[in-house]
């Protein structure tokens, strides 16, 4: 038993039906070849946003009561949870508060403050802008809209689930990206309450994995927050983490890191393979399957979670261009071999 259900995420689908898009599953050619089974893109990065978050977004201010309507709504985010947030809020008049690091990039900051969004920029981690949310929430009475660890926000993403299983019904592999967990526990927990035998594999960097290194430990632990091309995928999971933890340990069948080198490979194979502009964190599945990382033994669906990628960041990464993320990463992988 999970503690969002099947119920939940189809409940979830009624309510946000005609507030995101049903984005299109791909067959890729050219993954295919490298894995030796059908590899289908499930591209979330054209969502209305530019990325899944709109579905737990939207689902979750579906449900405000009448009085969080008036006081309106705050979240912590890496960008994208933020962006979706304001689209939900300002397609229904209500005011959205997103408090954010100084590690999210400036592109993500602007769209959010283009939505409407108040925007507060609060210390260098998730931990800082979450500890601003929790002031707003007392202070102001404002209604909290976590990133992941809510069951409304979980249930929302859980919707893509659905999606992909109706374009590939005989799906064996569902490749997620994961971070504090809210895409990939309500993706598995719709996969696998219709075909359990499925294989979800959660797939991160290195530089900071949070849900990683907390399922390692067998509890939530901190972890430092680094910058990184997947910056989506950073942040904390949360030491009182109450739905997401527990969901990933028992339904996620394996979690990969990668290195910001084989990231950047994934965003250069989506634009010169398929044609398609990727951030770091939507591009992590695919660059998996590049690096070796995942077994295929069926038919696989890869998400794409994301396109809110800085595009001059994207050109040098495209143009073949070393990053200072690629660079520092190289670095600490050096020193720790020393």
């Amino acid at each position: 038993m999970t503690a969002v259900t099947l119920s939940d995420i189809e409940a979830a689908r009624r309510r946000i039906a005609g507030r995101i898009e049903r984005t299109p599953t791909v067959l890729s050619t050219s993954l295919g070849e490298i894995a030796g089974a059908p590899v289908h893109l499930k591209l979330e990065s054209r969502q209305a946003t530019g990325s899944f978050k709109l579905r737990g977004a939207s689902n979750a201010i579906a449900r405000l009561a009448d009085d969080e309507r008036r006081r309106g709504v705050v979240a912590a985010s890496t960008g994208n949870h933020g962006r979706a947030l304001a689209h939900a809020a300002k397609l229904e008049g209500i005011r959205a508060v997103v408090c954010m690091s100084r590690l999210v990039p400036a592109n993500k900051v602007a769209e959010i403050r283009r939505l409407g969004a108040d925007i507060r920029i609060v210390g260098s981690s998730q931990d800082d802008a979450q500890e601003e949310v929790d002031r707003l929430v007392a202070d102001e009475g404002l209604a909290m809209v976590p990133p992941f660890d809510h069951a409304a926000v979980i249930a929302g993403q859980g919707t893509l689930g659905l999606e992909l299983l109706e374009d590939v019904p005989d799906a064996a592999v569902v490749v997620v990206p994961v971070s504090g967990g809210g895409l990939a526990a309500g993706i598995a927990a719709a996969v696998k309450a219709l075909r359990p035998a499925i294989r979800v594999i959660g797939v991160s960097m290195a530089r900071g994995a949070a849900m990683k290194a907390s399922l390692d430990a067998g509890r939530p632990v901190l972890v430092e927050e680094q910058p990184t091309l997947a910056d989506s995928l950073g942040g904390g999971i949360g030491l009182a983490n109450r739905l997401t933890f527990a969901m990933c340990g028992h339904l996620l069948d394996d979690v990969v890191l990668l290195s910001e080198a084989e990231i950047a490979a994934g965003i250069r194979h989506l634009y010169a393979e398929e044609r398609e502009v990727v951030e770091g964190a939507g591009a992590v599945g695919v660059a998996a399957l590049l690096a070796g990382k995942l077994r295929v033994d069926g038919p696989a669906v890869v998400v794409v979670s994301g396109r809110n990628i800085d595009m001059d960041l994207h050109r040098r990464i495209v143009c073949g261009e070393e990053t200072e993320f690629e660079k520092a990463d190289a670095g600490q992988r050096q020193g720790r071999a020393a």
